[in-house]
């Protein structure tokens, strides 16, 4: 079944001075693989839908095709699940080659996010954390360990446990639920972690 291009989610609202907790549609925004005569090409991230619309622009934007004569067929893969694993396997690599220093804890959101990528693919040596509001549907994998955020109410699915409670992983992780940042839409995390990492490093 396909994904909703603007599922709903939790949401902190400000109005009239007064914080209430809502939720609203926001766009998804999700990893595909394209492949070119059974052979990886490229993962880009895009909102779902017209998939065969934006691999044709993008194959012609990039000179790979001249014009759609130059196509023999296209179609969306019958591994589409592992196609998409395969693209979130890739794209968590990329981060951590790309990062310039080693993460404190790993967050992902659990309806995005299967267990099995941690569990079975990739092995990291710091907490992973897979995050479900109560509006979400995700489960306890094998090997996770559950835990409750008092506020807000969120799930958390650790892996392989959570932090002590008194290391850098577990402060960050407080610190950024008393400011509600935990759900928050991508482009606000780096405003969220700034906030977040000078609150505990203030004397």
């Amino acid at each position: 079944m396909a994904r909703p291009q603007a599922p709903r989610v939790a949401i902190a609202r400000w109005r009239a001075g007064e914080r209430r907790d809502e939720e609203d549609h926001v766009a998804a925004e999700e990893p595909l693989q394209l492949s070119l005569d059974g052979k990886p090409l490229s993962i880009v991230m895009r909102t779902p839908g017209n998939d065969i619309e934006l691999a044709l622009g993008l194959l012609l934007a990039e000179q790979v095709i001249r014009s759609v004569d130059d196509v023999r067929s296209i179609h969306i893969s019958a591994e589409a699940g592992e196609a998409e694993r395969g693209g979130l396997r890739s794209l968590t690599t990329s981060l951590f080659q790309a990062s310039q220093r080693t993460p404190l804890l790993l967050l992902c959101l659990a309806r995005e996010v299967p267990p099995d990528l941690f569990r079975d693919e990739l092995e990291v040596l710091l907490p992973v954390c897979r995050l479900a509001a109560e509006t979400d549907v995700a489960e306890l994998d094998r090997g996770e360990v559950a835990e409750l955020a008092a506020e807000p109410a969120i799930h958390l699915f650790w892996r392989p446990g959570p932090p002590a409670p008194e290391s850098p992983a577990r402060r960050l992780l407080d610190s950024l639920a008393r400011r509600g940042f935990m759900l928050e839409p991508f482009e606000r995390i780096p405003a969220g972690l700034q906030e977040a990492l000078a609150a505990e490093t203030a004397p």
